[in-house]
């Protein structure tokens, strides 16, 4: 089985200097390979989620904004083949969960709905985008599918507007447990046959310290404290494959997945 578990914004700025309170983030890292995924692509979400399950370059798929034209893009609008159509297509089993490229985020092979619209504005939103993608998640590792992509969207909202707040670390530490339940409690790391991807879109830094500002400073919602950084986090457990880019997901997806 393949699972890829993204996790938007998720920054090794956070991580790394408090592995003492992210267990479960520190045993996969002690058991994966790990880096910083460094893009050269503009580090906004729809572009880059959107080049990991397609393999494209941005100047390819041409998707680069959830909105074109004061209209919401769909997924009809994006020229290209994504991964679980070329899989099912094969006769794989494939469960796509929360892939935050278009909004409301997109779901394939399940009736999921995701809260907030896929934008999750408050700390009830918070916490019931991390259960709900939680339970979700172990469902279908249980059913086994040959490929399972899962993604949480809820540090990007929360980094954008509390970046150096204590809370950030708060939230890392909840997400951090619900990586123990799906990845050591249920069993899918034991051995070697289950090939694991856990990567981030982007990192996070205060705003204006990015090479590329994605955001302006005051929007509708209210003023930014942090904006996303090209440094991206990811972890490989079990992949020969090398991860250099985004759309390297995709090429080793089809490497594994013959």
């Amino acid at each position: 089985m393949f699972f890829v578990l993204g996790i938007d914004a998720a920054t090794w700025t956070v991580i790394r200097p408090n592995l003492d309170s992210l267990p479960n983030f520190r045993r996969l890292i002690q058991i994966g390979k790990s880096k910083e995924l460094v893009l050269t692509e503009k580090p906004v979400s729809p572009s880059v989620w959107c080049s990991m399950f397609c393999g494209k370059m941005p100047q390819e798929h041409d998707h680069h904004a959830f909105v074109s034209g004061g209209n919401l893009v769909k997924l009809e609008d994006i020229a290209v083949e994504f991964i679980w159509d070329i899989l099912q297509q094969k006769g794989k089993k494939v469960r796509v969960l929360n892939v935050p490229f278009i909004v409301p985020p997109y779901c394939f092979n399940t009736d999921f709905k995701p809260v907030g619209f896929g934008l999750p504005s408050n700390e009830k939103e918070w916490q019931q985008e991390l259960e709900k993608v939680t339970e979700h998640t172990k469902q279908f590792l249980a059913e086994k599918p040959d490929l399972l992509i899962s993604v949480y969207t809820l540090l990007d909202r929360i980094q954008h507007f509390h970046w150096d707040e204590d809370c950030v670390l708060e939230w890392y530490q909840k997400l951090d447990a619900r990586l123990g339940e799906l990845l050591f409690d249920s069993g899918f790391l034991e051995g070697q046959r289950n090939q694991l991807i856990v990567i981030s879109d982007h990192g996070f830094c205060s705003f204006g310290e990015a090479k590329v500002q994605t955001l302006p400073r005051k929007t509708a919602e209210g003023i930014l404290k942090g904006d996303h950084h090209e440094n991206a986090f990811l972890v490989t457990v079990n992949l020969d494959c090398e991860i250099d880019k985004p759309q390297d997901v995709f090429t080793a997806i089809v490497k594994e997945l013959p």
